[in-house]
């Protein structure tokens, strides 16, 4: 659901998510190098598609490639 942000002024802006960036986004979302990155679009943990000839990656695939590698990590020995 798209925020709505006031402004002094009266407007009203909305903030909306993206459902999708570009792969020199996404990658710096991460943040991977370029080849990186295509190896995990190419490995499938990054999800994609065309618009026209550019590639998109979705912002749900990025997440969720970061929640497993959070879930992966090994947990500290408790003290």
């Amino acid at each position: 659901m798209p925020r709505l942000e006031g402004a002094a002024n009266g407007v009203v802006h909305m903030s909306i998510k993206p459902l999708a960036v570009t792969t020199k986004d996404g990658f710096q979302m991460i943040p991977v190098s370029v080849a990186q990155g295509y190896r995990l679009i190419a490995a499938g943990e990054l999800e994609t598609f065309k618009v026209g000839r550019a590639t998109r990656i979705t912002v749900s695939s990025i997440e969720a490639y970061v929640a497993r590698q959070l879930a992966s990590r090994p947990q500290p020995l408790a003290a």
